[in-house]
């Protein structure tokens, strides 16, 4: 687990881990890498690291989270399996178990389905489609919207739901970095994370590399995890810098050269969109038996977004749950209702300063 100015979700998610653990034969061994943090933060690791099931490992400064992950997994003891995961992920009944059957079966990295909050019902998208066809929508759709930008949610759209609504573990390398349980055999055939990733696109990367050399990688809907999303990276205000350079880092590492100047030629003069009328998160969806999807998203494009199915709006339904509302970070977020057909019904916009 790597850590970054949040200790008290450390304590959160490792109460969620050992309640999952408590009924299985495998043996917990926790290694929390602390990338930087308060006092308060140092002294609740210390406190921790006296239990005998953690050991804590300062780093020097913020490695970014493949350098953290590498030095934990460094720290380890002799293995067959192990998990890299976010101090903000709570993971529920079931979930190790459930990862690391799929290890057990074959697959060289397994991944979980993650609730943005459990009481609200939203599910987190996975992580972008990888290729190049996916990689021009998305330019193609913040340059010119439109047509671009109703493809973008027509291919996310179709891209989570196969994740959503899926009842047994699929063949999928669109994993989360959020939570991975990786073989050791594979970790040391595909190598460590490239630390040329500061933030993001470390586990993508790793991802690619794997699916190259032939391994497996599972997803598992019965691998339920809560993702509070975006808990650290507001602490480090180099954060959107290094995901700058991690994403061009990807593009130019997996397409090429070529493809990563045609990509960022086209985003250079790219508007953000800004539709939706303003809303209060307190006021509410208008009636509407037709609809089956809501979703949320930071993007005025619409996607990515968190989605949850429903059977219809009897109107008093809140825009944004309370307890999802507590967890969004500062700007605008979309909110859409659509029909069985994916047509917007409803499109909203709540400001959160």
């Amino acid at each position: 687990m790597v850590h970054f100015h949040a200790s008290a979700m450390v304590v959160a998610a490792l109460d969620a881990l050992r309640r999952d653990a408590a009924g299985m034969a495998a043996v917990l061994d926790v290694v929390v890498v602390d990338n930087g943090g308060d006092a308060e933060d140092r002294e609740r690791l210390r406190a921790l690291a006296e239990v005998d099931d953690l050991r804590l490992v300062t780093a020097a400064g913020n490695l970014g989270y493949a350098g953290g992950a590498n030095l934990g997994v460094g720290h380890l003891d002799q293995v067959e399996a192990f998990v890299l995961m976010n101090p903000d992920v709570l993971v529920m009944p079931g979930c190790l178990a459930s990862l690391l059957r799929e290890l057990e079966g074959g697959a060289a990295v397994a991944g979980p389905r993650f609730w943005w909050d459990r009481s609200s019902g939203f599910l987190l998208p996975p992580t972008d489609a990888v290729g190049r066809g996916a990689e021009l929508t998305r330019v193609l759709a913040r340059r010119f919207g439109g047509a671009w930008a109703r493809r973008l949610r027509r291919d996310g759209r179709a891209h989570a739901r196969r994740f959503w609504r899926a009842e047994t573990a699929f063949d999928c390398f669109d994993l989360s970095g959020a939570l991975l349980a990786i073989g050791t055999e594979a970790w040391r055939q595909v190598g460590p994370f490239d630390e040329g990733y500061r933030l993001y696109f470390e586990e993508t990367d790793w991802l690619v590399r794997a699916r190259r050399l032939g391994l497996r990688a599972r997803a598992v809907p019965t691998a339920r995890a809560e993702h509070l999303y975006a808990q650290s990276s507001p602490h480090e205000p180099r954060a959107r810098a290094w995901m700058a350079e991690s994403q061009e880092r990807f593009r130019r590492r997996v397409y090429g050269g070529a493809f990563d100047r045609l990509v960022r030629t086209l985003d250079r003069d790219a508007k953000a969109p800004n539709g939706g009328s303003l809303h209060r998160p307190d006021d509410r969806w208008a009636a509407d038996p037709s609809i089956r999807w809501l979703e949320i998203s930071p993007s005025g494009l619409g996607w990515p977004a968190a989605g949850c199915e429903v059977d219809g709006l009897d109107g008093g339904e809140l825009l944004v749950p309370p307890t999802l509302w507590s967890r969004l970070g500062r700007g605008s977020w979309w909110c859409t209702a659509l029909d069985a057909r994916g047509r917007t019904r409803q499109r909203l916009r709540v400001e959160k300063t």
